[in-house]
């Protein structure tokens, strides 16, 4: 290994570290990390920075604005709604009813908003106990639920990040975002057979005290209301903008600032004020995903992703199977992502080398990139961080119930997004 590389490594490796830490603001490592490859000498300040002005963070820091618009509309409240009816009626076709109905939920927001499961899982902690609908047998597959969007036309964050990665690695090649759509809906198909399926394996046991005031939990959780127009402009700008990325390889640049247009008409007609705007445009997950741009493209350059992968490749066998390999890399960054709470942490340790690997075995790496990414987002078979956590203490499982669950559940994800990656990108 030379000089640039241990240098190289050594950044990341803090970066890493600071993220999984949790004592730094979710942003700032990547950002400590850039300036350290300045001061070093590996990069300049152009090269440290350059995930600032990546047509890729670009589009997506315009459509977190656009998101943040659509979450104010009445969308939010009619699933709520929904869900509500289902659980009266009870039984277990009101069961599978709404898990489609939380899946459809996620199609608007995407994989992994924060929001929407915190949304999600407080509106089904507010049920009181109903035997024809125990709120122990929604609060796991409601919850996950959140994370897999029915309808996947809402990828751009993983999309961007899969964009990213494979940029850097140096693949010319491009990404079909249909594609790469047709991979998440076979991965929440999956989801949704194993939800399923696990009805009569979930318990049945009250999740909530009997004298909670639920009128006024309830009564608290409601809609941002706005005139009908600005409703239906909010929603146009947002299929506008879904529609501007699928069509990316038609329409080239425009593509990546067309939902920043649709974010700013959005300001323009005072659905978001500026301030929404900007804390949205410089959100957390922006900083990082432009941040770790530099700090990748560092060690890219060094010349130690490409040593990583062929010492991989060597050690493999240029006779592997495909699917083999990527479902061995699918399962490191989601376990590596469920054990420390960092999906963006995960993603950017093994995705560079599954890259490197692939296009040193003669494979497209389009197919090891999109199931490494989209993988740092379905780990979760242990309660340890965010969302299994907050599943696992509102639902008041006990451990082996929530890995009855969540175990076969994990497996069945990884094995169908291997499946769908393969197919999409054999």
């Amino acid at each position: 290994m030379t000089l640039h590389m241990i240098l190289a490594l050594g950044i990341l490796l803090l970066m890493i570290i600071m993220i999984m830490s949790d004592k730094f603001a979710f942003g700032a490592p990547p950002i400590f990390a850039c300036l350290l490859l300045v001061v070093t000498g590996l990069s300049s300040v152009q090269e440290a920075f350059a995930g600032f002005v990546n047509p890729t963070v670009i589009m997506i820091a315009g459509f977190m604005v656009v998101m943040a618009g659509i979450m104010k509309t009445g969308l939010i409240s009619k699933v709520q709604s929904s869900m509500l009816a289902l659980v009266n009626k009870g039984g277990y076709k009101s069961y599978a009813f709404l898990v489609v109905v939380v899946m459809l939920g996620a199609s608007l927001v995407g994989t992994g908003s924060t929001g929407y499961y915190v949304l999600i899982l407080s509106l089904i902690s507010t049920i009181p106990y109903n035997k024809k609908m125990p709120t122990s047998k929604l609060m796991m597959p409601l919850g996950f639920a959140t994370n897999h969007p029915l309808v996947p036309f809402n990828v751009a964050l993983l999309y961007g990040v899969t964009y990213s990665v494979l940029q850097t690695a140096g693949y010319t090649g491009g990404l079909s975002m249909t594609k790469f759509a047709i991979v998440n809906f076979i991965l929440s198909l999956g989801f949704l057979v194993w939800s399923l399926v696990a009805y009569r394996l979930l318990p049945d046991h009250p999740i909530k005290e009997e004298d909670s005031a639920y009128d006024e939990v309830a009564a608290s959780i409601e809609a941002f209301t706005m005139p009908a127009w600005k409703e239906y402009c909010t929603i146009a700008a947002f299929i506008i903008s879904v529609v501007g990325m699928m069509l990316m390889d038609k329409l080239g640049n425009a593509a990546f600032v067309i939902p920043g247009i649709a974010g700013a008409f959005l300001l323009i007609i005072n659905v978001l004020d500026f301030k929404e705007v900007r804390d949205n445009m410089n959100a957390p997950v922006i900083l990082m995903t432009a941040g770790v741009i530099g700090v990748a493209d560092a060690v890219a350059n060094s010349g130690f992703t490409a040593m990583i992968g062929k010492v991989v490749a060597d050690a493999l066998g240029a006779n592997i199977n495909p699917f083999l390999l990527i479902l061995i890399f699918a399962l490191l960054t989601s376990t590596c992502a469920t054990f420390t709470g960092s999906n963006m942490g995960a993603v950017f340790i093994f995705a560079p080398i599954a890259i490197a690997t692939s296009m040193s075995l003669g494979l497209n790496p389009a197919a090891a990139a999109t199931a490494v990414v989209v993988s740092g987002w379905n780990g979760g078979y242990m309660p340890i961080d965010g969302m299994p956590a907050m599943i696992l203490g509102m639902g008041k499982y006990k451990l082996p119930q929530f890995w009855l669950f969540s175990v076969p559940m994990y497996l069945v994800r990884i094995i169908a997004l291997c499946v769908g990656a393969s197919l999409m990108f054999h």
